[in-house]
């Protein structure tokens, strides 16, 4: 696709928009909790680490920098990382299936990813392969199978259809759901800590939780970033692509590799959280057109931008408990859904 100067300097305002709202979203999550803090104290503490850092010395251990570094920012940082991690799942996918209906969550592959973390949880799997530990791995394996699967049953005469593509991902994933609870079940290992996880949440994670998810999402975002120009292409329809020299088998398949692996990484850490690959991709699509030279820069952001208010949101609304972070991205993402199942699903079914 060309790329002309009415819609680049577009795409310059709305990247600009959205990382200074991130910015400031992160700074007020750090500020947020029981022991609330202000805008300037939060900055002021963030000033004060990195002079602490650039000068060798010591960071300050009062309870405020202790609160904002040691347990808040790693939160903050994890929700950036897993909200980018599942935009860019949902952005890919929806150009893998060429349907704008398309999410991990709907599609059942986040319901493979927790299957495969649960497995790892509650029968106490432990190795590590390729700098990924059981439980990445674990779900980055039942993620990839249910997508295959979900491909293979909606494929009908080359073409993806929206309503066949929604069953069968609704069908697999009650399907793998039950599997899960018969799992947590039959290995009656903290099954409260478990069921609190599938319901999506950040509480008690810490820097190895960012340690572990910070390499897939840089790999995945750097992949799916170089590959813009071919999904581009993949846009015109499969023929059309074979025809400008692009191997289709070859590029679906490394395409649904690369989806189900950020989507795995993100659920691996935060279990199930959903709709944040269907609204932010439709969102920025909205904004800066359907090049994804554009769409998935600025889909990582706006994912992280989502995710941490999210985030934040589930820490105030019911304060001083808290509530699954899943809810409040559900309650956000019903609603959009049946907007566009309304818009779109007629036409594909």
């Amino acid at each position: 696709m060309s790329d002309s100067r009415g819609r680049a300097w577009p795409f310059r305002a709305w990247m600009a928009a959205s990382l200074l709202a991130l910015v400031l979203v992160c700074s007020l999550s750090l500020g947020l909790g029981a022991s609330h803090l202000a805008l300037g104290r939060v900055w002021g503490i963030c000033w004060e680490c990195a002079r602490s850092l650039c000068t060798g010395q010591g960071l300050p251990t009062d309870p405020d920098h202790t609160i904002v570094l040691q347990i808040r920012l790693v939160r903050v940082v994890l929700a950036c990382l897993v909200g980018a991690a599942l935009a860019l799942s949902g952005t890919i996918m929806q150009a893998l299936f060429q349907n704008p209906m398309a999410d991990p969550y709907l599609l059942g592959i986040s319901a493979g990813a927790s299957l495969g973390a649960v497995a790892a949880m509650t029968m106490g799997i432990e190795f590590t392969a390729g700098g990924m530990g059981a439980t990445s791995v674990l779900a980055f394996v039942g993620a990839l199978a249910i997508a295959a699967v979900v491909y293979a049953l909606s494929v009908h005469s080359g073409r993806v259809h929206t309503g066949t593509l929604l069953l069968t991902g609704i069908a697999l994933g009650s399907l793998v759901a039950s599997l899960t609870s018969l799992m947590i079940i039959l290995h009656d290992r903290d099954v409260h800590g478990v069921l609190f996880w599938l319901m999506g949440g950040l509480t008690g994670r810490r820097w190895i939780h960012v340690a572990a998810l910070l390499p897939q999402v840089v790999l995945c975002a750097g992949v799916g970033i170089a590959l813009s120009r071919t999904l581009n292409v993949l846009l015109m329809g499969d023929e059309q692509a074979s025809n400008l020299g692009v191997n289709v088998g070859s590029l679906k398949k490394l395409l649904l590799a690369l989806a189900s692996l950020s989507a795995a990484g993100a659920v691996a850490v935060s279990g199930l959280i959903g709709f944040v690959g269907l609204i932010v991709p439709h969102l920025c699509r909205l904004w800066v057109g359907s090049d994804h030279r554009r769409l998935i820069p600025l889909s990582l952001v706006v994912g992280a931008l989502l995710l941490v208010g999210a985030d934040a949101a589930a820490r105030v609304v019911v304060a001083p408990s808290e509530l699954p972070l899943g809810i409040i991205t559900s309650a956000l993402g019903c609603p959009f859904f049946l907007y566009l199942l309304r818009r779109h699903g007629p036409r594909g079914m």
